[in-house]
């Protein structure tokens, strides 16, 4: 099945970079400069020494970013020249060379690059008489993964990736979650920090940080998708809620306050909470039939076996809430089946025997318990919806108590609003954004990952077109 580009990891070749002998430093000197490609280590020739890489000088270049020239130095002039960074650029050069495949006059070096920078990087080695030459992917290896945008920083896609790279690197059988995640992560935010007010300010700084301000530090730039997307959110549920700067009626309530109606809200955040999972659910089936194949995917209780069993719970209790016998005799059917595909699972993992048995019941329990924990987990939605509205409200209360007064108070209800403000939007958005990147976490990507990936670490080092020849000053 083929999966939109969007969906998936950056797709990679394996590749091996062939040249004659003679032409292999320079070849792999364009390799660096590009950047592109993920070397295997290989292995260096029994005896072999690189005098380079014993020069004092190298100790000099570690505090130093290495380079290296279009075409190998005399070493002398460099020694003369003083440039501690070419020394290690020469140095690491020679120790790739070192670490290649040879036979007679040909030399190759095999690693990974993604398949779109496969052209450019093949019209730089054509230049020097090498080429790139495209492998079959070995059997039983895991190419490096590399998520859209995640060696493009500044773009949008880029300053999305953080989100599920923090969490650990994506196997590159996986789906890439990174626009759902993001989608999910700023509507969970925005339940919790329901208020049109603060939500502009949320937009605002992330004007600002489009903008170029602050200027420093510049990695702040990056977050400006996720205060966008958590402001736009927390204004739509501010206005759904009633809320601007609290409980101000400057916009009109369109759905419920949470103050007056926390019930609803509580059972609101939890069947959200079990729309998310399922479709954790539905990517982390897809994540195991393409780690594992079909086997995988049915009995595994990150797949349909825990995927029935969580459906077919959900059924059961809203067949019976909603007094529908056959909902509730389906949905139990289908918990059953679930129930049956995880037990055979548990059992086969554990071997068989009657320890095995009570290994696989005990497992099977602590599934069901954890099921009904990770949808209750999503009631802090609500729970911190209401601390949030508690909040402005108490804010509100008293600027208007204070305002009521006259004279001086004026003043004071000013600062009791600007100081209350802020301390509630600080606070609140550092709360809402740790919690909903532990719903993100712990209750949907623990369905999507089992296993973790090998990030895609490109070799690279800048080349210089600086003659060396002509004199120059000592550094």
């Amino acid at each position: 099945m083929r999966w939109p580009e969007g969906l998936r990891p950056v797709r990679m070749a394996r590749v091996a970079v062939v040249a004659p002998a003679d032409a292999l430093r320079d070849a792999l000197a364009r390799v660096a400069d590009a950047g592109v490609v993920e070397l295997d280590p290989g292995r260096r020739p029994q005896g072999a020494r690189d005098d380079t890489a014993r020069s004092p000088q190298r100790a000099e270049a570690a505090a130093l970013e290495p380079a290296v020239l279009p075409s190998a130095p005399d070493p002398r002039r460099l020694a003369e020249w003083n440039r501690p960074d070419l020394l290690e650029g020469e140095a690491r050069l020679r120790e790739r060379a070192a670490a290649a495949v040879r036979k007679g006059q040909v030399a190759a070096a095999v690693g990974w690059t993604p398949r779109a920078a496969q052209a450019a990087l093949a019209a730089r080695l054509a230049e020097v008489g090498a080429a790139l030459v495209r492998l079959p992917h070995p059997r039983g290896v895991e190419a490096p993964s590399l998520l859209a945008g995640e060696d493009r920083r500044e773009s949008l896609r880029g300053s999305l990736v953080p989100l599920v790279a923090t969490y650990g690197p994506v196997p590159y059988a996986d789906l890439d979650p990174t626009p759902l995640a993001w989608a999910a992560y700023v509507l969970m935010f925005g339940i919790m920090f329901g208020d049109a007010g603060h939500g502009l300010m949320l937009m605002a700084a992330a004007a600002a940080l489009l903008a170029g301000r602050p200027r420093r530090p510049a990695r702040w730039r990056r977050a400006w998708p996720f205060l966008l997307g958590a402001g736009a959110t927390g204004t739509v549920f501010g206005v759904l809620y009633g809320e601007f700067f609290g409980p101000t009626r400057v916009v009109p309530r369109l759905w419920l306050s949470p103050l007056d109606s926390p019930v609803e809200l509580l059972v609101s955040a939890v069947g959200l909470g079990a729309v998310l999972l399922t479709g954790a659910y539905a990517l982390g089936i897809v994540n195991r039939w393409r780690e594992g194949g079909w086997s995988a995917a049915l009995y595994e209780p990150s797949g349909i076996s825990g995927a029935s069993v969580f459906v077919g719970i959900g059924a059961l209790a809203a067949g019976g809430y909603l007094h529908r016998p056959a909902a509730a005799l389906a949905g139990a059917a289908v918990a059953v089946l679930g129930l049956a595909l995880a037990l055979a699972g548990f059992l086969a993992r554990a071997g068989g025997g009657g320890t095995g048995a009570v290994e696989a019941v005990v497992e099977l329990f602590d599934l069901v318990v954890r099921l009904g924990a990770n949808v209750v987990s999503f009631a802090r939605l609500a729970a911190f919806g209401l601390t949030h509205a508690a909040l402005a409200a108490v804010v509100w209360t008293g600027t208007a108590a204070l305002w009521h007064h006259g004279g001086v108070a004026r003043a004071a209800a000013a600062a009791v609003f600007v100081l209350g403000t802020a301390l509630t939007f600080a606070l609140e958005a550092l709360v809402a954004g740790v919690q909903a990147l532990r719903l993100e976490y712990y209750e949907l990507f623990s369905r999507l990952f089992t296993t973790q990936g090998r990030p895609f670490r490109p070799w690279h080092i800048r080349m210089t077109a600086e003659e060396v020849d002509a004199p120059c000053p000592r550094v």
